[in-house]
C-alpha cells in the first residue's frame, strides 16, 4: 500500500468544521486511491502542527497568513458543496 499522504485542515476553533472537512476530504481521496492521515487545528496553531506533523498539504476553512513549504487549499468548498470536486482534484493531484 502507498504510504499515507498528511494533511493538516485548520478552522477557526480546530473542531466542529474542521472535523466535517476532514471526513469529507478523506472519503473522497481514499476513493481516488490516496492513503490520507488527517490532523485538526485551529488557524493559530498551523505553525506548530507544520512543524510536528509534518503535512503534505494544508486545508483551512479561512485565510491562512504564513509562509509554508507545503501547498494550502481552501476548505471552504467542503462547506459550501460549490466546488468540492475541484479543489479535491487540485489536492489529489498535488499531493497524489
Amino acid at each position: 500500500m502507498a504510504k499515507k499522504k498528511r494533511i493538516l485542515v485548520a478552522c477557526g476553533t480546530g473542531m466542529a468544521t474542521s472535523t466535517a472537512v476532514a471526513e469529507s476530504l478523506r472519503e473522497a481521496l481514499e476513493d481516488q486511491g490516496i492513503n490520507v492521515e488527517m490532523s485538526q487545528c485551529k488557524i493559530s496553531e498551523i505553525d506548530s502542527y507544520v512543524d510536528s506533523f509534518e503535512p503534505h498539504a494544508i486545508v483551512s476553512t479561512a485565510d491562512v497568513d504564513g509562509d509554508y513549504e507545503v501547498p494550502v487549499f481552501s476548505g471552504r468548498a467542503f462547506l459550501t458543496g460549490v466546488g468540492e470536486e475541484e479543489v479535491v482534484e487540485d489536492i489529489a493531484k498535488t499531493i497524489g
